[in-house]
């Protein structure tokens, strides 16, 4: 159970933000990210100034005479149409920030069930416009995203309930909505460079092919780029919340001094390695893990297949092991490197039984489908407008707005998933905090998990009970 973790007093009395002496950690990561960054950089200006003002400005075009096409266009025909993406992205994300304290559980609310049908709207408009790779594609996922939900829809009421103590966390922390803004501005800055490369590929005359394939390219940067911002404020925010809930509150006279400039200033320095290698596999691993334990759970007695997911499960749960977003709890509050606080976190939330009601808890896939509205939006509002200028283009321009969009919404709505991560963490390492903290939320908490440790002792029981008698039978025969 949660009361197995470590008391308030040990916890006090551990090196914290403020105490700890940091040592540089995950250094060869932070190096390659550098590096990537300054060569993407680099590619992304040539790409955008071969084409600006001027066709083939740079004479690339004589490297691809043999895949040529008769379209070429110019960077600043297709830059604008980034820029409304940008401007779209960039409002919703502010918005959601305004809203955050008066309207954020309707927004998440609303999230959850626009999503497929969103989806599904834009397979069609796909299908109409020809488009039929991705009109399959944009269908497959609203089929997921509608047998994902109906799988956790039982789970929504206690995720909601989570999500509102986070929206309350964060709105008693004024400060980490202004660090979010402030790394929005940081991820429109480097914007402003990739949709000019971008366009600039766009413009180009080589064939549908070749612009894919260095739009991939582009695009893969900007995910890692946009993940590492989003997890710097992660850790940010992780530290601040950890801090508060340790010392019983924000006014507290045992509060370090200047807390949210040391969070940030170990964000950006000795603990940045260690963000810049959790961002390349994190959010791939959550994915696909929030997927296979929907299908899990609905299954029902297909041997043959639950043996299939059961294997695709436990290889999942293995890399959650050593990548998962508890981890930046960790990296804020004790500086380690990203695959021991992965590991610690989750040894601990299985040593105290938390795992099971984290696995319970759909927090992290509804905050995720807020972002994935947010980034359709965007990349509507682009496509859109790419329809009228430029019609052959509307895909390309539309997908790769559509991923502006969302890491935009993103640096938003990461301050509560920080939030929700830190509260299981300490909920984890003394449920007397919670409990002081939020009372009639750590009773709700405590009720849940112990329905979730019945519930896993119950089936293990079953699946015992059936193997049992499967064996007698074979005996028997």
């Amino acid at each position: 159970m949660a009361g197995n973790g470590a008391s308030g007093d040990d916890i006090r009395s551990r090196p914290l933000i403020s105490q700890v002496s940091r040592h540089w950690r995950d250094v060869f990561w932070m190096g390659v990210f550098m590096l990537h960054l300054l060569l993407v950089g680099v590619a992304l200006a040539i790409m955008g100034f071969n084409r600006f003002r001027e066709k083939d400005r740079l004479k690339i075009d004589r490297f691809t005479q043999m895949i040529l096409e008769n379209q070429p266009g110019l960077t600043e025909d297709f830059w604008p149409l980034y820029a409304v993406a940008g401007a779209v992205g960039t409002a919703l994300a502010w918005a959601w920030l305004v809203l955050l304290g008066s309207s954020a559980n309707n927004m998440m609310k609303f999230s959850v069930h626009i999503l497929t049908t969103y989806l599904a709207v834009i397979s069609v408009l796909c299908f109409w416009q020809k488009q039929f790779f991705w009109g399959v594609a944009f269908a497959v996922g609203a089929a997921l995203q509608f047998l994902y939900v109906i799988s956790v829809i039982d789970r929504l009421p206690f995720t909601m309930l989570v999500l509102q103590r986070g929206v309350k966390m964060v709105c008693s922390l004024p400060e980490v909505m202004g660090v979010s803004c402030a790394f929005m501005l940081v991820m429109l800055s480097w914007l402003v460079l990739w949709s000019f490369g971008v366009a600039g590929v766009v413009a180009l005359s080589i064939g549908d092919g070749g612009r894919w394939w260095l739009l991939v390219v582009f695009c893969v940067s900007l995910f890692w780029t946009g993940a590492v911002l989003c997890n710097i404020v992660h850790v940010i925010v992780s530290g601040m919340v950890f801090l508060v809930l340790i010392h019983g509150g924000r006014q507290a006279t045992s509060m370090p001094p200047k807390p949210l400039k040391k969070s940030l200033r170990y964000a950006v320095t000795t603990s940045f390695g260690s963000i810049c290698y959790g961002s390349l596999f994190t959010a791939a691993i959550r994915t696909l893990r929030w997927k296979i334990r929907g299908v899990r759970s609905k299954i029902g007695k297909n041997e043959c297949l639950l043996c299939c997911v059961d294997f695709l499960f436990h290889l999942v749960e293995t890399l959650v092991r050593f990548f998962n977003k508890y981890a930046y709890v960790q990296i804020a509050v004790y500086g380690k490197n990203f695959n021991r606080s992965a590991r610690d976190a989750w040894e601990l939330f299985q040593s105290t039984g938390v795992e099971a009601l984290i696995a319970y808890d759909c927090s992290g896939a509804v905050i995720l489908m807020g972002t994935l509205v947010g980034g359709l939006v965007a990349g509507t509002c682009a496509g859109v407008w790419t329809r009228i200028k430029h019609p052959d283009r509307v895909m390309m321009v539309g997908s790769t707005s559509m991923l502006m969009g969302m890491i935009l919404v993103g640096l938003a709505t990461v301050v509560v998933e920080s939030a929700v991560t830190s509260i299981y963490i300490c909920f984890a390492e003394d449920p007397v905090l919670i409990q002081r903290w939020d009372a009639e939320f750590f009773n709700k908490m405590s009720e849940m998990l112990h329905q979730r440790l019945q519930h896993r002792s119950s089936r293990a029981t079953q699946v015992l009970t059936s193997r049992f008698d499967s064996q007698t039978q074979e005996t028997a025969v």
